[in-house]
């Protein structure tokens, strides 16, 4: 399969499963990614801002900021993620993709980033990742080098291959909600 049928292939998957599923399968991926020792020692963690066709992040975002974690979500800019600060009680604007961002100054302190938690649309259990097309993360991940990456997502979204490129980069973990790590 090329990329795009890949792509279309978890669209389809993902259209047999109802929002209450969803919303279950998610509340065991945060659940699985909670439980990481890599998790638990982070400082500084990257998540994202989930639109509704991904692992649903929000609580997690509210939750790890009262824990004491400084938090960053991407920001579109150009054709680049930009990241920010999440900073509690402080409204987020809604921005390209209508994904809901921080305002403020952009974080470059990416050696500082213990734990990046990453979407996509189909992941291996081996760590490849196909995103949606745009290439936003693959001109951000290599710029997080000393940060441990996680892939999260549903179950379906694993699948058994995913084509390759060189500037591809492999995640450390992927968690999809049934044991796999």
């Amino acid at each position: 399969m090329n990329k795009s049928d890949i792509r279309q292939e978890i669209r389809r998957r993902k259209a047999t499963y109802s929002a209450q599923q969803r919303a279950e399968l998610s509340h065991i991926v945060i659940n699985q990614l909670e439980s990481l020792p890599q998790w638990q020692q982070a400082q500084t963690v990257l998540l994202y801002h989930s639109l509704p066709d991904e692992v649903d992040t929000h609580d997690l975002i509210q939750h790890s900021r009262q824990a004491g974690k400084r938090v960053l979500l991407p920001v579109v800019t150009g054709n680049d993620l930009e990241l920010r600060e999440f900073q509690s009680g402080v409204e987020l604007a809604e921005g390209s993709f209508h994904i809901l961002e921080p305002r403020g100054e952009a974080f470059t302190d990416f050696e500082t980033i213990s734990m990046a938690v990453i979407p996509g649309v189909a992941f291996t259990k081996e760590g490849l990742r196909l995103g949606r097309g745009k290439g936003f993360y693959d001109r951000l991940l290599p710029l997080l080098k000393k940060a441990y990456k996680v892939g999260i997502c549903w179950p379906f979204q694993l699948v058994g291959q995913i084509p390759c490129e060189t500037h591809d980069i492999p995640m450390d973990a992927v968690i999809a909600g049934e044991g796999d790590l």
